[in-house]
């Protein structure tokens, strides 16, 4: 008796859906040149600004900066409520990854600092309510700070 091998029909269809499945969802993602999530970036950087006001409304004689350059994000912390005397960085600077960065909607500059300090009820330094900082990666995001000192993605 002559028995001949091979793949059936069911067995090769279900290779080519899973072969196009894994193309359409996985290869883009590791091909681009920008895997890093303006979500990411956006809910990070929320959340050190977040940090930086409670800490400066805990600590009523300092101020504390999340400073901002084309490379990353540093929060720092102040013996005064000028934000000049400047103590230590409290945190290693956060580097952007895969082309990201943040700019200021007001003046478009890539560098920038946002201070609380321990007076201000958790009023940032930004003159802005609303719309304050674009998160460029692989889409474009904006974090709102509010008049009252409250801050969100958009």
């Amino acid at each position: 008796m002559h028995r001949e091998t091979g793949f059936t029909l069911v067995e090769l269809v279900t290779t080519i859906i899973l072969i196009a499945i894994l193309s359409v969802v996985v290869l883009p993602r590791m091909l681009t040149n920008s895997s890093y999530s303006a979500f990411t970036l956006r809910d990070e950087f929320i959340s050190e600004l977040r940090k930086a006001q409670l800490l400066a409304m805990n600590n009523q004689g300092r101020c504390y900066r999340v400073a901002v350059d084309p490379q990353g994000y540093q929060l720092q912390r102040f013996s005064n409520l000028a934000c000049t005397t400047v103590t230590a960085p409290t945190e290693s600077k956060r580097q952007f990854e895969g082309g990201a960065n943040l700019t200021l909607i007001s003046s478009a500059s890539s560098s920038f600092n946002v201070d609380f300090s321990g007076d201000s009820d958790g009023v940032s330094s930004l003159a802005c309510s609303g719309a304050c900082i674009n998160v460029i990666a692989d889409e474009t995001l904006t974090i709102s700070i509010e008049s009252q000192g409250y801050i969100h993605g958009r």
